[in-house]
């Protein structure tokens, strides 16, 4: 084995590492790079592709706040310009086409990404957020005015928590709702609306999925 083969086989261990240590999936981390979900297993388990592709591993290394030459990528240089240090720190969140209903309810749409938004890697780790658990969907009307205001766009985080009141993204039948949750009595739960024009939505906990929490807004003024 050569030097060159010895330091790709140390960049796959190395990544296996980071993903069973952060407990994100190499699934999941395949499509948060934009690549099909056995993409980063088949790089591991068989060596195909035989290195990460730049951009690839520019995100990979963002998110996990690790070094490119850890997963692969030629040394660093020490002296190199802090806005090329920066540069490599920003992270896509994919933007999803689906609309979360402030309103009586948007159907769910097509879950591909269409898009993605910047975020500080550094950013998101202060905040405790896995960029592998993110994406970004857009407000569908008025239901949460003046919190949340039709067309803004919002960061969801899917990764698990307790669910506990606040903002949320939620299935209900085959309707998303972006409303505030309130746990009710023993199995039930309430979705409130901001704007008081709409009544609240009780409803039994098992027929309600909970999507994610929102973190973020973003929209024009």
């Amino acid at each position: 084995m050569t030097a060159g083969d010895c330091l790709m086989a140390d960049a796959r261990m190395r990544l296996l590492e980071l993903s069973e240590r952060q407990g994100v999936s190499l699934a999941a981390l395949s499509q948060m790079i934009g690549r099909n979900p056995s993409y980063l297993q088949q790089y591991i388990r068989k060596g195909s592709p035989r290195k990460l592709d730049e951009a690839d591993r520019a995100q990979l290394a963002g998110f996990f706040g690790v070094a490119e030459s850890e997963l692969g990528g030629a040394e660093e240089i020490s002296h190199a310009l802090p806005a090329n240090r920066h540069r490599r720190d920003w992270v896509a969140v994919p933007r999803l086409a689906l609309g979360a209903s402030a309103g009586p309810g948007a159907l769910a749409g097509e879950e591909e990404p269409f898009d993605s938004f910047g975020f500080s890697g550094r950013w998101l780790r202060e905040h405790g957020l896995g960029q592998a658990n993110l994406s970004l969907i857009s407000v569908v009307g008025d239901s949460m005015e003046p919190l949340l205001r039709d067309g803004d766009e919002i960061l969801v985080d899917h990764g698990w928590r307790p669910l506990r009141d606040g903002v949320h993204v939620v299935r209900l039948g085959d309707a998303l709702h972006v409303k505030r949750v309130q746990q009710g009595q023993a199995g039930e739960i309430r979705l409130i609306s901001v704007n008081e024009a709409y009544p609240p939505i009780d409803a039994a906990l098992a027929d309600i999925e909970v999507i994610g929490r929102v973190v973020w807004k973003g929209g024009r003024l």
